[in-house]
């Protein structure tokens, strides 16, 4: 346990360095919006802060809408679980299924074979035959 690989983010120091570096980008991206002349197209692009107020209020209208979409979008935890008639399926007939998969299989080789062949024959033909 004690030769694991140490990747960089393994480190909980590493991982404040980060947060701080993106404070302070943050900060100075704020910082600059005062000093830097924008070219601007509408009025209300001149207020102060406007870009990164409209940044947080676009994220914040985007999870809004992402968890009120999960109220009709969300599926129960079984549903993969379930077959066509919304009944689960239990294990015995997954069993059985398998079993009778693996008999088939052992008794089709020889038609396996042919449906192979006919497989590679299918990709040396022409193409361009329309429909």
């Amino acid at each position: 346990m004690d030769n694991e690989k140490q990747y960089i983010f393994d480190n909980p120091k590493n991982i404040q360095r980060v947060l701080y570096l993106l404070y302070a980008c943050c900060g100075l991206l704020v910082i600059l919006d005062f000093v830097i002349h924008r070219h601007v197209s509408h009025p209300w692009e001149n207020l102060p802060l406007f870009y990164p107020i409209y940044g947080f209020v676009g994220c914040v209208i985007l999870v809004l809408v992402a968890s009120w979409m999960r109220t009709f979008l969300m599926r129960p935890e079984d549903y993969y679980d379930q077959d066509n008639d919304g009944q689960e399926n239990n294990d015995n007939e997954i069993e059985d299924n398998q079993a009778a998969l693996s008999i088939a299989a052992a008794t089709d080789v020889e038609s396996e074979k042919e449906h192979l062949s006919e497989i590679r024959n299918n990709n040396k033909g022409d193409r361009n035959v329309d429909a």
